[in-house]
């Protein structure tokens, strides 16, 4: 497939992942990347959850950071899960919005889903409203907007989440290793050095979004928005 092939194919893909660079550090995309977190704790603990675990809390601040606070489960997997689980919501995403025609559905499951873990697990006021906004705002627009605008904005969550995946895990690990992240946990618990870790989700995280990319595109992906 030449290379005019794929851009004249998938050129709405592209254009939202040059917007999504080129405003990354402005207030536009803040919400997404404050979405990502989310995502990024949720993963912690829904992994400690289905491993016989708990969930006692989660939040996520201003300054971009989160925290999932969870009893028992398998911590290996918990702690493995806060990357890897958001990256892979972010594709799964994607995918739906590539392939299927259930973007409303979809859209409306998540905006239930964060408003009930927001209500359950959420305390502190910032992240309260941020889930209770965030909820809501999904539901209404799976309710009130046709479905290409739904695609579209999944579209858009899958592509900030594969973004902001590889990104975080480099700049947490990788660029300032000496920080508490997952990777330093997982290092001090299980041994192994912080970078290590890092690099091996930086390296799975890269192969995730290439096999999404290279097998889940397909020869055109752009939106028809005459198609209800």
């Amino acid at each position: 497939m030449s290379g005019m092939t794929i851009i004249k194919g998938h050129w709405q893909l592209i254009a939202i992942t040059a917007l999504v660079f080129a405003l990354w550090t402005t207030p536009v995309i803040f919400p997404l990347k404050l979405l990502v977190v989310f995502l990024h704790e949720v993963s912690h603990g829904l992994t400690a959850y289905l491993t016989g675990g708990s969930i006692d809390s989660l939040s996520v601040s201003s300054q971009e950071g989160g925290l999932a606070v969870t009893r028992g489960g398998n911590r290996f997997l918990t702690l493995s899960a806060g990357y890897v689980g958001s990256l892979l919501i972010g594709v799964i995403l994607l995918l739906i919005a590539l392939k299927t025609n259930a973007d409303r559905a979809v859209m409306g499951f998540i905006g239930v889903a964060t408003l009930a873990i927001t209500a359950l697990y959420i305390r502190e006021g910032f992240p309260l409203a941020f889930g209770l906004g965030t909820g809501g705002v999904m539901l209404a627009v799976a309710y009130y907007l046709n479905r290409p605008v739904n695609d579209l904005i999944l579209r858009v969550i899958g592509l900030t989440s594969m973004i902001y995946v590889p990104y975080d895990i480099f700049s947490d690990t990788l660029a300032r290793s000496h920080l508490q992240s997952d990777a330093r946990m997982l290092a001090e618990e299980f041994g192994g050095a912080t970078v290590i870790w890092g690099g091996l989700w930086l390296l799975l995280s890269m192969s995730v979004i290439g096999l999404c990319l290279r097998y889940g595109l397909g020869r055109k992906s752009n939106i028809r928005f005459g198609v209800v």
